[in-house]
């Protein structure tokens, strides 16, 4: 898909906030390069990102509750809107809540499930809270690579959830300590065949990656990633359901199936576990997990996904930032980042789109 500049890559050409965090009235216009978005701490930088993020599906990159969106002290709700030039054409996305009610999705003006964004327009991000990734719990490595597999797979939100609200109903049973087979089996059916889609999914995704990873000309790290479960993986989760029933009583939870996967990670050119590494590295890997994901999807896709990065210049030397831009444009992918000093931007020169941030008596401003 070619049309803005010349650039292949799927990309967000205008983007409206309205009562968005600390943004009350925003309005802007994209060309298809990458954006450097430049401005104090807490001018409202990442809330653009952030936006962008919820034009994907889930509950973007801070994965906050609807209402928390809502520019306060107003709270009367927020809404996005966006024109896109997405897998299946040019559209017209917008999202929003109304006061405390749930959010709605609607593209070319129909109503949409927010998996349907997924099959419009693929969206990669990394943010500060994902740099103790690799030494925190595995909940968040999970989200990690469900996140990474719904770009390859958006129909992967759907046995995500399928199978989680399985499992609800499934651990309520156990916590009333219901003994009855019969109030099991067709949860446990259901989780079953979810839990296949789920993991077959996710390992599609690392396969994906790593060969993205290999022989790539890249600055950053290669990693070798597995996917890790305490329990290992069942041949039958029906049956290792049905036989862990007493066991999982006196747990009062499920303890086993794809919510305990774990993601692992290893530094390949020294042959060490990621949570091992000095945190340079640690932030490295994600780097390049990211842009191996970006590639796999411009290898598949034909095009490039949007790239959400915040404060990600900031934390590598000189060399190191020009080779990311260069890694970025060569792709063709319209990334969008932010930065406290328009001089981390630099050698991106005319590549990039350029806009400031300021905060205002408590409102968010952008300047051209």
């Amino acid at each position: 898909m070619k049309g803005i500049r010349g650039v292949s890559g799927l990309a967000i050409t205008a983007l409206a906030l309205s009562h968005f965090r600390s943004h009350l009235d925003t309005r802007l216009a994209f060309d298809g390069r990458p954006v450097a978005i430049v401005g104090p701490n807490g001018a409202g930088k990442t809330n653009i990102l952030e936006a962008i993020s919820l034009l994907s599906p889930g509950r973007g990159m801070r994965r906050a509750a609807s209402d928390e969106l809502s520019r306060k002290p107003e709270a009367i709700g927020w809404k996005i809107s966006a024109r896109v030039f997405g897998l299946t054409g040019e559209h017209e996305v917008e999202t929003w809540a109304e006061g405390t009610e749930a959010r709605q999705t609607r593209i070319d003006g129909k109503a949409a499930t927010q998996v349907a964004l997924g099959r419009i327009l693929r969206v990669l991000w990394l943010i500060p809270a994902m740099d103790r990734l690799w030494i925190e719990a595995a909940e968040g490595r999970r989200r990690f690579l469900d996140r990474m597999t719904l770009s390859f797979t958006p129909d992967h939100a759907e046995a995500v959830i399928s199978y989680e609200k399985a499992m609800r109903d499934r651990n309520r049973l156990l916590k009333d300590q219901v003994r009855d087979a019969h109030w099991y089996t067709a949860l446990e059916t259901r989780m079953a065949e979810a839990g296949l889609a789920i993991t077959a999914n996710r390992k599609g995704a690392l396969a994906r990656v790593a060969a993205a990873q290999a022989g790539a000309e890249t600055s950053f790290p290669q990693s070798e990633l597995s996917l890790m479960n305490p329990e290992g993986d069942p041949s039958d989760l029906a049956v290792a359901l049905a036989e862990g029933r007493r066991r999982d009583m006196a747990a009062g939870r499920t303890l086993v199936g794809p919510h305990r996967a774990d993601l692992a990670a290893v530094y390949s050119a020294k042959g060490v576990a990621a949570e091992q590494c000095s945190t340079g590295e640690q932030k490295a890997l994600l780097i390049s997990l990211i842009l191996a994901n970006a590639r796999a999807l411009a290898a598949d896709l034909g095009r490039a996904p949007v790239l959400l990065l915040d404060e990600v210049a900031a934390h590598l030397d000189a060399d190191r930032r020009a080779a990311m831009y260069d890694e970025i444009c060569a792709l063709g992918a319209q990334a969008m980042m932010t930065g406290t000093e328009a001089g981390l931007f630099d050698s991106l020169g005319d590549r990039a789109q350029s806009f400031a941030v300021v905060e205002e008596g408590g409102l968010s401003r952008v300047i051209e």
